[in-house]
């Protein structure tokens, strides 16, 4: 039960890296990017090409890809989403056409990349691990194995992708909490007609974050072959749901609220996993139908749209 626990917590904060960039989206501009999943297949393919191709440790494929997708994002934007807010139902037009961007994402990376699963390693991942395991709890130096955590052992990456989701959350707050950029992002989160009304360039606000979702997607991806030991192009399905599920039990349209959201259902994976492992892929849809009957507006319980 310790180690479920435990995991379940590493692997909560790492969902919540998984979910918090699709929240930031959909708070600021109200559309529905079923192709959020796919980005972050993208950037597990990314730290892919960092290791068979210019021979360096995939944790430096976290910049990379976060500099790459908030680039592609705000391009992406430009493109695509001013025409989806204008018409009558943006909503329902976004599903259509970030499923259809799905479709494709998958399609032209399959074609690529084949349909093989495809896990990597990373040197520069245990030395950091073999640091904080010497500096923080008292380990021998050159020890590789597992760190001890409360009796328990937990692979290197778990707690790697667990601190760099805990720094990610707290730059996330301090983005929209302490910069002036966040406190326009968070007007338009709450009323953006209202924020177009008193001047605010709602469209560069808008990009912004929408590139800073997919950034946040992409290095979430990163760490996807550490987490779940391999990647194929066909992750980024399961991916969505596992985020939207994620979101919905936080709180639609706010974005810390997924933290809450992905260490709730990081418990319920952990365990599942541990006690139940063959209902394990219907956890996603299970936590969806009972959060929507239970209480639609996710744990934290804020309205995002008023009728």
């Amino acid at each position: 039960m310790t180690y479920a626990l435990v995991a379940g917590v590493l692997f909560g904060l790492y969902f919540s890296l998984v979910g918090i960039g699709l929240n930031l989206v959909f708070g600021v501009m109200r559309i529905v990017n079923l192709a959020h999943g796919d980005i972050l297949m993208l950037g597990a393919f990314i730290a892919l090409g960092v290791v068979g191709v210019a021979g360096i440790d995939p944790l430096f494929a976290v910049p990379l890809a976060f500099v790459v997708f908030v680039l592609a994002g705000v391009l992406l934007y430009w493109v695509l989403v001013p025409r989806l807010q204008g018409s009558a139902n943006p909503e329902m037009l976004s599903i259509i056409l970030f499923f259809g961007l799905s479709q494709v994402i998958e399609a032209v990376t399959t074609i690529f990349a084949g349909t093989s699963e495809r896990s990597i390693q990373s040197r520069l991942l245990g030395t950091v691990f073999t640091t904080i395991k010497v500096k923080w709890f008292g380990g021998k130096a050159g020890g590789a194995g597992p760190i001890q955590i409360f009796g328990q052992g937990f692979p290197a990456p778990w707690v790697i992708a667990a601190i760099t989701s805990l720094i990610a959350i707290g730059l996330v707050y301090l983005y929209l909490y302490h910069t002036r950029l966040g406190t326009l992002t968070r007007a338009v989160m709450s009323r953006r007609d209202e924020a177009l009304a008193t001047g605010i360039d709602v469209d560069r606000i808008s990009a912004a974050a929408f590139g800073i979702g997919l950034g946040i997607a992409a290095v979430a991806g990163v760490f996807a072959p550490f987490m779940f030991g391999s990647v194929t192009p066909a992750f980024g399905a399961d991916a969505t749901v596992t985020s939207f599920a994620i979101v919905v039990l936080g709180s639609l349209g706010n974005p810390l609220g997924t933290a809450l959201g992905g260490v709730v259902y990081g418990l319920c994976y952990m365990l599942v996993q541990t006690y139940l492992s063959s209902w394990a892929d219907l956890l996603p849809f299970v936590l969806l139908i009972v959060i929507l009957l239970l209480r639609p507006s996710g744990l934290l319980g804020r309205r995002v749209r008023v009728a």
